[in-house]
């Protein structure tokens, strides 16, 4: 599996470098504004494509968060490869958010479905059913199914997922991004039940977002 740097998303450097030199150019024809305009967007693309090192829990008993965000679900929804109803975990991410997406547990990569779709607000209900999404399902340690589904939104465009079937992927890896604004659900297998609510800031691959029943 590909795997990306550990200060600047490579997804992003096409934008960053474009920005840059679009600043350069218009500086030295003299052009304050689109100086000025191209410069700000170029820090906007810098501190988007961030992706800082995260300290995972030790426990291993506890599921980590996918995305950086705030949680706007909590609640039992329609599992996207199997269709049974099970706990999920919505986090959505706005434009100042980390957008590298986590894996919330060790585990296989057993199925990876895209679905092509519309660009509604990440954080509406209908975004899960409705809008361009890409399901990840994987297997942990002691055979339990978990998926995460990578949401594009608004102003998303581009899911990105490095991850491929058969890979086996450490908790708070990296395994994808979504460009500009996006949402990941996380549906637990029924051992595990959520230790956070609505609301809730998370961070991905450090914040922890449910835990193994005792």
């Amino acid at each position: 599996m590909h795997k990306p740097s550990i200060s600047i998303c490579p997804e992003g450097i096409v934008y960053i470098a474009f920005g840059a030199l679009a600043t350069l150019v218009f500086a030295l024809l003299g052009w304050a504004v689109p100086t000025v305009i191209f410069l700000i967007l170029t820090a906007f693309t810098l501190n988007f494509f961030r992706d800082p090192e995260r300290i995972t829990p030790e426990d291993p008993n506890l599921a980590v968060s996918p995305a950086d965000g705030k949680v706007v679900k909590v609640a039992e929804m329609a599992d996207p490869f199997t269709g049974e109803p099970r706990m999920a975990i919505c986090v959505f991410m706005n434009v100042f958010n980390v957008h590298v997406n986590r894996m919330a547990m060790s585990g296989e990569i057993t199925g990876i479905r895209y679905h092509a779709g519309k660009f509604f607000n990440a954080s509406l209900d209908k975004a899960s059913q409705h809008n361009e999404r890409n399901a990840v399902t994987f297997r942990d340690a002691e055979g339990s199914q978990w998926t995460m589904v990578q949401i594009a939104g608004l102003i998303a465009r581009r899911i990105v997922c490095w991850a491929q079937p058969g890979d086996r992927l450490t908790r708070g890896e990296r395994f994808g991004v979504i460009k500009f604004g996006s949402r990941v659900d996380l549906y637990l297998p029924s051992g595990y039940v959520p230790v956070v609510a609505v609301g809730d800031q998370v961070f991905a691959g450090q914040t922890a977002i449910a835990k193994k029943r005792a």
